[in-house]
């Protein structure tokens, strides 16, 4: 079964924040993951929300690869370095 991860991000540190972009880049990619969608909310349609948030959608072919990338040594480092630019929330979906 296909798998999800949707993170909703607001950044706080653009400089920050793009010098953890070139870090990630690739490596969800490295776990089996595709980018389905990125990009700020052009407009809230229900409930509450801001315009602007970045929301990021990328598909794996199954959980476990998508765990894998959240767990993966890479990953975690280029994580911590996101420490203070970012707002990131992760949500994992199964189809």
């Amino acid at each position: 079964m296909a798998a999800y991860i949707v993170a909703t991000v607001r950044i706080t540190d653009p400089a920050r924040f793009a010098e953890y972009g070139k870090v990630i880049a690739g490596l969800s990619e490295q776990h089996g993951g595709q980018a389905v969608v990125k990009g700020p909310v052009a407009e809230v349609l229900e409930g509450e929300g801001l315009v602007g948030e970045r929301v990021v959608v990328s598909r794996f072919p199954d959980a476990d690869a998508a765990r894998a990338y959240i767990a993966s040594a890479q990953y975690q480092a280029a994580r911590a370095q996101r420490e203070g630019a970012a707002e990131v929330v992760m949500r994992l979906l199964i189809d």
